[in-house]
């Protein structure tokens, strides 16, 4: 989540510098703006990756500043604590809703929930997988290791791909036969072994390196570098 922009937006100087401290020890850009209509100038030039919007502003109000900020999560900080007024503007377009005064730790996993459904909405779009050397063409259903092709069965290729969206965590066995099974009707408990030593030594042909760690009694995930 470090490196990400987020825009704090509001005119209260205390509480601007509390979020600007708190953002930047978590390792976020931060950029500050006072009013409705700064905020709309700053949107002419550039886009952040997520805004703290309160609603009291001069100039524009954050009500009016809200639908301008499209395709942007937008995190609704303000004293404003009446369910209607969450509501609409959860209904208008704001992704989230945090009540002044506000504890920091709640407002920073707030935020981090928003990166993480942007970052699954991200992966579901691709249309390509990466993990080191390895790039998997989801259009093409074509696998690449240092440029050249890998020629996979279709049960190599549903389990590589399985281990690519979740590199980091190992997969049973279990959660890996229900997940192929769609694509791969054959592949059974007692096969996906074999499936999955074919696949490793393809893999470790074209690199001479072994991407695929078992997990033993567990199941199987990306090999660490």
């Amino acid at each position: 989540m470090a490196g990400k922009q987020i825009w704090i937006v509001d005119d209260d100087i205390y509480i601007g510098d509390l979020l600007e401290e708190l953002l930047t020890r978590e390792g976020y850009q931060v950029c500050r703006a006072y009013s409705g209509t700064e905020v709309l100038l700053l949107l002419s030039n550039t886009k952040p990756d997520l805004v703290l919007l309160d609603l009291m502003l001069p100039g524009r109000s954050g009500e009016e500043v809200l639908p301008k900020l499209v395709g942007i999560p937008v995190i609704v900080i303000s004293a404003k604590i009446d369910t209607d007024s969450k509501v609409d503007l959860l209904l208008g377009g704001a992704a989230d809703y945090v009540t002044k005064p506000f504890d920091s730790k709640e407002l920073l996993a707030r935020i981090a929930v928003q990166f993480r459904k942007i970052e699954a909405r991200e992966k579901e779009n691709s249309t390509s997988l990466v993990f080191e050397e390895i790039t998997m063409d989801l259009e093409k259903h074509q696998v690449m290791v240092y440029g050249d092709s890998v020629k996979l069965t279709r049960t190599e290729y549903a389990i590589l791909k399985l281990l690519m969206q979740n590199p980091t965590q190992v997969i049973t066995k279990s959660v890996l036969l229900d997940r192929i099974s769609e694509d791969t009707p054959d592949c059974l408990e007692s096969s996906l072994k074999v499936h999955v030593s074919n696949l490793r030594k393809k893999l470790r042909e074209s690199s001479g390196k072994d991407y695929i760690e078992a997990v033993w009694g567990i199941g199987f995930k990306m090999a660490n570098a």
